[in-house]
């Protein structure tokens, strides 16, 4: 099974579900010294595995040696790192809380120095703990919403810009043949997350390390998400989910809430007839929102060669940034994680490229190293029987308060256990 980096994204999901061995395929490194294992999960775009070896067999200082690993890769390398047949570097969707403090991965801050303040700080803070870096950003995947210019001006409706009026535009383009908005099959519960959360101005962790949607915002902006079911404005059942822009390009909806990788495609088929929006903002202290997440390189603690593999991830992640962006721009549709080389980036210099880099720099949010799987279970279950089912988000959300709060009780005992 291919997996892409936009699976980081879908409501915190993360790789494919199937498990198989990880492949040799990958050519040493032209160098000399140790030699170094170095692992990525499966991706989707074309000439991506050739140039990650391209990369590596540039490396001077060590002979890097690059595996392509299918299937469950998140569940492959967990249980790699509590071996000594691990992979030296490694790509990985985190580092996990547990791997940090489990000292499973190496301590990478110095990499930074002097460069730290270029990396997307939404990026950078979930692999950032205990005001350590864990690992080293590689390139921006965000989702936004895309719409059909044309097919808002023909029903009077303004791109929009609260959620308010999002529901009453989802509305009022909802005909025989359109639906007025795409969230997903599920009606949104799986691929937005936190997102509504954080349009409402809240959090899904505070800084101090407590559930941050204990507000009555919380249940009144999940509230509206199921008025948008309930006036049957959504999309569901469509051939493809909401990663492909198949059902907007189609007209099968008007409005489609999908990822950056999709505007290449959306805009080699309709041209200027689309824009792209962030989720829009609800109530007095909502701001407009984006999710972001970056695969990130870490460390293996159980490296027989640390200082090689280190100096390595900081040659090819930080040091290299031609290499960086030709991996966030050949292969599929991507920002920099280099703020620097997201302004310069000629393909995301104008029109809805630019606006997408612009929403991650002023309104990205990534899920936080503190909210575990345990928490997101919790919470996406809530958030579909509130979207599909009418349920009284007051009542959901108390209860998933009380299970992020003992999560997060778990997970600060954790800290202080030697």
């Amino acid at each position: 099974m291919t997996i892409s980096r936009r699976n980081l994204l879908a409501g915190g999901a993360g790789a494919a579900i199937l498990s198989a061995c990880g492949s040799n395929t990958g050519r040493g490194g032209g160098g000399s010294g140790p030699q170094l294992s170095q692992w990525y999960h499966q991706y989707g775009e074309a000439g991506a595995e050739r140039a990650v070896q391209r990369y590596a067999a540039g490396f001077q200082k060590a002979r890097v040696r690059v595996q392509w690993r299918p299937g469950n890769y998140d569940q492959q390398t967990a249980a790699a790192l509590l071996t000594d047949s691990g992979p030296d570097v490694f790509e990985v969707n985190g580092p996990t809380l547990d791997q940090i403090q489990g000292g499973q991965v190496l301590d990478l801050t110095d990499l930074l120095e002097g460069v730290k303040d270029d990396f997307n700080p939404a990026v950078l803070a979930p692999k950032t703990y205990d005001g350590r870096v864990w690992g080293i950003p590689q390139v921006i995947d965000m989702q936004l919403l895309y719409y059909r210019k044309s097919l808002l001006a023909d029903a009077g409706v303004e791109p929009p810009t609260t959620l308010d009026a999002l529901v009453d535009a989802a509305r009022k383009l909802t005909d025989g043949k359109t639906k007025g908005l795409f969230l997903g099959n599920d009606g949104g519960a799986g691929v937005l997350g936190g997102t509504p959360l954080y349009a409402a101005g809240l959090q899904l962790v505070t800084d101090d390390g407590k559930a941050g949607f204990d507000d009555p915002a919380a249940a009144r902006t999940l509230g509206k998400l199921h008025r948008l079911y309930a006036d049957e404005s959504l999309l569901l059942g469509a051939p493809s989910d909401w990663s492909d822009p198949s059902a907007f390009l189609q007209g099968l909806t008007a409005m489609q809430w999908s990822g950056l990788w999709a505007l290449p495609q959306v805009q080699k088929e309709l041209g200027d007839d689309f824009g792209v929006l962030p989720f829009p903002a609800d109530g007095g202290h909502g701001r407009p929102t984006v999710p972001v997440g970056a695969y990130g390189a870490a460390v293996s603690a159980r490296s027989r060669h640390k200082e090689a593999a280190k100096e390595y991830v900081k040659w090819l992640w930080v040091e290299r940034t031609d290499h960086q962006q030709d991996f966030a721009l050949s292969y599929g549709f991507h920002i920099p994680a280099r703020i620097s080389l997201a302004e310069k980036a000629t393909r995301l210099r104008t029109g809805p490229a630019a606006d997408a880099v612009r929403f991650t720099t002023d309104h990205g949010y990534a899920q936080p190293l503190l909210w575990t799987p345990a928490s997101q279970t919790a919470y996406q279950d809530a958030l579909s029987r509130i979207i599909r089912n009418g349920a009284a988000p007051e009542n959901e959300l108390r209860s998933v308060v009380r299970k992020v709060t003992a999560e997060l009780d778990r997970v600060k005992n954790a800290e202080r256990t030697p």
